[in-house]
């Protein structure tokens, strides 16, 4: 078997349902009445979001996101708005966990991080989130991230490169992956698969830790900046050993 058979055949294992009946389109449902409840009228929709919707979900070991938009007239502060979320869903009894700008819940037996959000306008789609960890707010715009994700043309290796990353347990954000993917294949057009993977390798362990990555909607949201050098470094290192390795070894 090649290394690109090897490839192909774990990413048709992984592949993730997006049929009407998909876990996501289950979890939407089950939340609906809660959701409407504490949304009122404010919420303005309720879309999957995250790798579910950029095509860059594996089934081993995603969370399934879920977007909860509000109107930008919502008389709450983003604080009370989280926070008023998640008291809504531990009174629905999904024991809810406070994240960065999510609230992990368990529904149905999936992980699920839904992210309140409220519009800065009711024209477009740019969002303001609460972020718990620096008390504070940012600006962005989930649409415009899954467009430039969906569209880039390396979903594949994106997907290659979540498997491995979560089986060597490496703390490194799906967008923050996502991008850093994108940016070492700018240019690259070989279309084998692992000499792709290959690639990004090579860029994780030379040039990734002192590079600079910003929110595409939001240039004051500094992606790189949500891991220390350190934790950088971390990523670098097992980029390093993943290119001495075979490929068993780096994903199974």
């Amino acid at each position: 078997m090649t290394a690109d058979e090897y490839l192909w055949h774990i990413l048709q294992r992984e592949q993730v349902d997006n049929s009407a009946l998909s876990p996501a389109r289950r979890v939407i449902g089950a939340l609906l009445p809660t959701l409407q409840a504490w949304g009122d009228i404010y919420l303005m929709s309720i879309y999957p979001s995250g790798s579910f919707a950029k095509g860059t979900a594996n089934d081993s070991g995603t969370d399934i996101d879920v977007f909860v938009s509000l109107r930008a007239d919502v008389p709450n502060t983003l604080q009370g708005i989280y926070n008023t979320l998640f008291n809504a869903l531990a009174q629905a009894g999904y024991s809810p966990r406070r994240q960065n700008v999510s609230i992990g819940i368990r529904v149905g037996g999936y992980d699920v991080d839904v992210v309140p959000a409220k519009r800065q306008s009711n024209i477009g789609e740019d969002h303001s989130l609460y972020r718990t960890k620096a008390d504070t707010w940012t600006k962005t715009n989930v649409n415009q991230h899954i467009q430039i994700v969906s569209n880039c043309g390396r979903t594949n290796e994106i997907r290659v490169l979540k498997l491995w990353r979560n089986q060597k347990g490496l703390d490194f954000p799906s967008f923050y992956l996502e991008l850093a993917a994108i940016e070492a294949l700018r240019g690259n057009f070989n279309p084998v698969l692992s000499a792709s993977v290959v690639t990004v390798w090579r860029y994780l362990q030379s040039s990734f830790v002192d590079a600079r990555f910003v929110d595409p909607a939001n240039t004051n949201n500094v992606i790189s900046d949500d891991l220390t050098r350190q934790q950088r470094q971390s990523i670098a290192t097992a980029a390093g050993a993943a290119l001495l390795a075979n490929w068993a070894a780096c994903i199974a």
